[in-house]
């Protein structure tokens, strides 16, 4: 009883907030009948709809939903449910039985702002049960004058009275169309241009003939619209040197500025951030804020407190760098990141230019941005290509164009990251349409050219219900990653000399689950396969966080594009989600990457293998953060050890820790040194930081016999190779069905002699 009267004053209590803030106006009509199990589910989609959109709702009323959603009687629940929502709401519509709308004002208080935009609920009674659109019309509403131009780029010169800008937020989590439920409520995002006192009318309708002026479909609202004031960023790198960064700025409700609901390039509308170069700027409304500012991740995360007043203020940032590997000639890329499709912009631009993702590259301090045209707007972005480093590019900030087969060709049986090509298209036309079908058939064209060629997203496809690594059990290769990589990693084809050249030169790593990426990639190379890992992030498809959130840190001497590329090729590079770093990697006298990675032996032997590490995590683990992929995801919070702010190195051999070594992850670089590890037959080893970095292998080859580590890993191998048929035939055109199985026959064949090969199990 005491639990239920204390809920009950906490509600009031919330509710008198809420009101607190409301305008005085007659109340929305309450609905009663209605089904509460798909209202409740509803809120919860409007809630997460209001989280997406950088407006969350105020921690009051999220206080007071939450109780409201817990009370035991079904008809109090649905009341209180509106009586937490409906202050929230600048407008009521009401659908009567024949379909004809009636629009009343809302007790929420109509505030705009200059240059920005405003989301606000609209509460629905469908006495109609309708599930068309619902759909908002203003004649103050400014005009798109072209396809490509961008909502909220309205000048003083358009006309006068069109000053407003209104849209029904349609996307996800929400349905584009009303449910059919006799009440749901509804997102309005408005944009003023201008400040001051503003009249609009607002309309609204669900389809031709739902207008109805004499059934006040229409309402006037004076709006005030409050100014907007400059604030310029001051930016400098730890060198005291003009810089770009990451800013997330968010008011005292944690609403997002600029509003994430309506931007277009340079700034992105799927993450909280913008990027601003030294001396560029935001505009404001009066009000204070937190401004978080970062730089990737090997800056750390700052925040300051930005108080905006009438007057425009500059705001400087100093950035506060705790690693940099490219002192040590450790150069950062990504080498799969995409301007167009996915979370990008198809409407009203074709993805987003070379100058957009530029800013991208600088703003977290990536210094190789590998841009791939893929399937989405393809027959546009295929423009930019021109097998050089793109104009846009600043030393040392580099963005070339390339290409992945995924939404065409051979992207059923593993999407392809193509690198350093000369031609992009596929001969034989002038687009996506006439690809191969067998992957091995594209690699074959694009190794010709000298291309450094791997599967995208490897664990695709690949994951089983285990952790252990490696693990034995057969994966469906049901997917678009490391399927096909089975059996291309067998081949062998003619390089741009004619000389032979392996098929597969890397893996992609860090942007899926990590247990599947590794496991693939271990047992190959137990099997005596040197292909090498990379890392990617797949921005913004996998991930809309932010680019370089999987990257390959390459050893050079100088930066150069194709260099970068080679050093994956000949592995001379660690993958890292930024936040670990496993540099200088040796084994007795070999470099990782150098000299094909390899030392020799006659007989059995021991060996020591150094490296400088870094890894900065927080003093104390963040209770509930955010995975972006669950549990298996690479990510340097996992590695923490309890409640320490230790991690461990483990050092490898044929894909199992025979070694490890515990560091403190404070941001300091340390050298580690692992002594008289024995190796008895020829073998992989390597460095990783689980699941945050990973280096490439030496291969320690002894009495010059190739490396069969594995007698299981060859099986395993083996029999991936009848599964991944068994999953893909369908996919293979009929006139490659001869190559895909000549493709298939060969792999088995070699897997089969490695088998015979093997003694260790």
């Amino acid at each position: 009883m005491a639990s239920k009267l204390l809920r009950s004053s906490a509600l009031v209590l919330c509710l008198l907030l809420i009101c607190s803030n409301a305008r005085a106006a007659d109340p929305l009509p309450l609905v009663s009948k209605v089904s509460l199990q798909p209202l409740a589910a509803h809120v919860k989609q409007l809630t997460e709809a209001l989280d997406y959109l950088g407006n969350p709702l105020p921690e009051q009323t999220r206080a007071a939903l939450n109780i409201a959603l817990s009370e035991a009687d079904p008809a109090k629940q649905i009341q209180l449910i509106q009586e937490v929502l409906d202050p929230l709401c600048l407008l009521g519509v009401t659908i009567n039985p024949e379909s004809r709308v009636k629009v009343a004002i809302g007790p929420a208080a109509p505030e705009l702002l200059e240059n920005g935009w405003r989301q606000f609920l609209v509460k629905v009674q469908n006495d109609a049960g309708v599930t068309a659109e619902l759909k908002a019309t203003s004649p103050q509403a400014a005009e798109i004058y072209s396809n490509r131009a961008a909502p909220g780029t309205i000048t003083k010169d358009m006309i006068p009275d069109r000053w407003l800008e209104s849209q029904m937020f349609n996307g996800r989590p929400v349905n584009k169309t009303l449910s059919g439920l006799e009440l749901e409520y509804r997102i309005i995002q408005l944009y003023s241009r201008d400040a001051g006192k503003r009249q609009a009318t607002l309309s609204f309708n669900v389809g031709q003939g739902t207008q109805d002026v004499g059934f006040r479909s229409e309402v006037s609202i004076l709006f005030k619209c409050t100014p907007s004031t400059a604030v310029t960023f001051n930016i400098l790198d730890e060198n005291g040197k003009p810089s770009t960064a990451a800013l997330t700025i968010r008011d005292r409700q944690g609403r997002v500025y600029p509003s994430q609901a309506k931007r277009l390039a340079p700034d992105f509308f799927f993450h909280p951030q913008v990027y601003r170069h030294d001396g560029e700027k935001v505009t404001l409304p009066a009000g204070e804020f937190n401004m978080e500012y970062s730089r990737g991740p090997e800056y750390r995360i700052g925040n300051t407190k930005i108080a905006v007043g009438t007057d425009p203020q500059t705001i400087k940032i100093n950035l506060n760098r705790w690693v940099d590997p490219a002192k040590a000639g450790w150069w950062s890329g990504d080498h799969h990141i995409h301007a167009a499709g996915c979370a990008h912009y198809t409407n009203p631009t074709e993805g987003v230019l070379a100058i957009d993702m530029i800013r991208q590259i600088q703003g977290e301090d990536l210094k190789i941005g590998s841009n791939l045209t893929w399937g989405p707007c393809f027959d546009y972005q295929k423009q930019f290509f021109t097998g050089k480093d793109d104009k846009v590019s600043q030393y040392p900030y580099i963005l070339r164009y390339d290409v992945e087969v995924s939404g065409f060709g051979s992207h059923q049986s593993g999407h392809l990251v193509l690198l350093r090509l000369k031609d992009e298209i596929y001969p034989g036309g002038d687009s996506d349409k006439h690809w191969p079908t067998l992957g091995l058939n594209t690699l074959k064209w694009a190794k010709k050219q000298g291309a450094v060629c791997g599967p995208a997203h490897s664990g695709s496809g690949l994951d089983v219900r285990t952790t252990d690594l490696p693990n034995y059990i057969i994966p469906p290769y049901n997917g678009i990653g490391a399927n096909e990589f089975v059996v291309d990693i067998t081949h062998m084809v003619p390089g741009p000399d004619g000389a032979p050249v392996p098929a597969i030169d890397f893996t992609s790593t860090v942007d899926t689950n990590y247990l599947s990426e590794l496991n693939m990639w271990y047992h190959a190379l137990n099997c005596g396969f040197r292909t090498r890992a990379s890392g990617e992030t797949d921005f913004p498809c996998i991930s809309g966080e932010r680019v370089g959130m999987g990257r390959s840190y390459v050893k050079l001497d100088k930066l150069d594009y194709d260099q970068w590329c080679e050093g994956i090729r000949q592995g001379k590079c660690y993958v890292s989600d930024g936040k670990s770093h496993l540099m200088d990697f040796k084994v007795n006298d070999a470099n990782v990457g150098e000299n094909g990675s390899e030392i020799k032996f006659t007989s059995p032997s021991k060996i020591s293998a150094t490296a400088k590490v870094a890894a900065l995590l927080p003093e104390k683990p963040t209770p509930n953060a955010p995975d972006r992929q669950g549990l298996r995801s690479w990510s340097l919070a996992k590695a923490r050890i309890g409640d320490t702010r230790n991690v461990k190195v483990e050092f490898i051999v044929n894909g199992k820790p025979v070694a490890t070594q515990e560091f403190t992850a404070d941001g300091n670089a340390k050298d580690v040194t692992f002594d008289n590890i024995q190796i008895d037959r020829s073998s992989w080893v390597a460095m990783r930081i689980l699941p945050s970095s990973h280096t490439n292998p030496v291969f320690v080859v002894v009495a010059d016999k190739p490396i069969r580590a594995s007698k299981k890993s060859a099986q395993w191998c083996l029999d991936g190779v009848d599964q991944c048929w068994k999953s893909k035939e369908r996919f293979y055109k009929q006139d490659e069905m001869d190559d895909a199985k000549a493709a298939y026959d060969h792999a088995r064949e070699v897997y089969r002699k490695i088998v015979a090969e093997s003694d260790a199990e």
